[in-house]
């Protein structure tokens, strides 16, 4: 059974950083590429960023782009996203995701290409 758990979500203050993490369980994390998603009140879940089987290919939301980085350890079958910068427009619940979908084009960047997800951390920024 394949699990996400992610972790460390909370309540910062505007330029304040956070750093998630996703640990994965039930299948070998490294055949997968991994993605972060969030969903804010009353708007559709969002990708914010993705990373490939290797980690040698990285992917951005443009309103993330310059703040936060996402990053893998095949060795833990955890990835990790830290944020830096943080602003009020940040606050959503944050979705861990893996899938077995090609990284090719803006691919990573669509849900349908994500067959496994967590169950989301709150992240919180006030201003």
């Amino acid at each position: 059974q394949v699990q996400l758990v992610e972790s460390g979500g909370g309540l910062v203050q505007a330029g304040d950083s956070l750093r998630l993490s996703c640990t994965a369980s039930g299948r070998p994390f490294s055949a997968y590429t991994m993605g972060w998603f969030r969903q804010a009140p009353g708007k559709e879940r969002e990708f914010v960023a993705a990373i490939n089987r290797s980690g040698g290919n990285t992917d951005y939301a443009d309103s993330v782009k310059g703040r936060f980085t996402i990053s893998r350890d095949n060795a833990k079958n955890t990835a990790a996203l830290q944020m830096n910068s943080l602003k009020p427009e940040d606050t959503a619940v944050y979705y861990c995701a893996s899938g077995p979908g090609v990284w090719a084009g803006n691919r990573q960047k669509e849900k349908r290409m994500y067959d496994y997800w967590g169950q989301g951390t709150q992240v919180t920024v006030s201003s």
